[in-house]
């Protein structure tokens, strides 16, 4: 396995085969196609992606240690499958439909303009985590912890109190019918 820090990495110079199993510490991604790309065993350290598509890629053992990703496409992603040990990133006008986040300790994520269409945060801890202005139709919350996250600007979302634990998580009045949603009560 190599190791490379502070290096630049764009699809001009780079194809996705061409960068190898390793270690990337303060490393930049720009542009660089890996979907469907097995990128297990890699370790991510204050790296950033940019313009990148990793939808459906592999993550077994994958490392992302503050991890930034911005206007990716990871559709399809088995995040709960990653090394689990300091894992941390946040999300900027990404689409990560499909993708799993179960069981996965990643509090304070900070999803911003992001869609998460179907994406599965079942038995994850998301305390003080933000959705600033990201659409959740059809994810799945299920005994999730969810304490001090803010869903203010969220949209789309449904969330059943009594099986996701709230405390003191942070609604707007436009977006409280995704909290009384299974209650079946219609809100004018």
């Amino acid at each position: 396995m190599i190791y490379e820090a502070g290096k630049n990495f764009s699809s001009k110079d780079y194809k996705a085969h061409q960068i190898e199993r390793g270690d990337y510490e303060e490393c930049e991604f720009i542009g660089i196609d890996f979907s469907g790309y097995d990128l297990s065993d890699y370790k991510f350290s204050n790296c950033d992606f940019i313009d990148c598509d990793l939808s459906n890629s592999k993550l077994n053992n994958t490392a992302f240690r503050d991890v930034k990703f911005k206007n990716c496409k990871m559709i399809g992603l088995s995040f709960e499958d990653s090394h689990q040990f300091n894992i941390s990133f946040q999300f900027e006008d990404c689409i990560l439909n499909h993708s799993s986040f179960y069981q996965l300790d990643i509090r304070k994520t900070i999803f911003k303009n992001c869609s998460l269409s179907e994406a599965d945060f079942t038995e994850a801890n998301l305390s003080s985590s933000v959705f600033n202005n990201s659409s959740l139709l059809n994810a799945v919350f299920d005994r999730t912890i969810l304490d001090n996250s803010d869903f203010r600007t969220a949209h789309h979302f449904s969330i059943n109190p009594n099986q996701n634990q709230l405390k003191k998580a942070k609604f707007s009045r436009d977006n409280l019918a995704g909290l009384l949603h299974q209650l079946q009560i219609i809100i004018d």
